[in-house]
């Protein structure tokens, strides 16, 4: 079984955001809906709803932005 980055998405209060992706991400989007949602055994989620989790992640993983961002606080 593959480790995906991303867990369960958490059910939060929906912020609305205008976004234009290209049709290859959005169904690259779409794949990674519903593997996650066959590894969590939760249902497919809307999968724009996973673009917030994984910039989080992103964010979270990218270690020249933590340094940085140490450095100026």
């Amino acid at each position: 079984m593959v480790k995906l980055k991303l867990g369960p998405i958490v059910d939060e209060r929906p912020v609305k955001v205008t976004l234009e992706l290209p049709a290859a991400l959005h169904r690259d989007l779409v794949a990674y809906a519903e593997i996650l949602a066959s590894e969590t055994g939760q249902p497919v989620t809307d999968p724009i709803r996973l673009v917030v989790p994984m910039l989080e992640r992103f964010i979270a993983t990218d270690r020249g932005f933590s340094s940085i961002r140490r450095r100026s606080t």
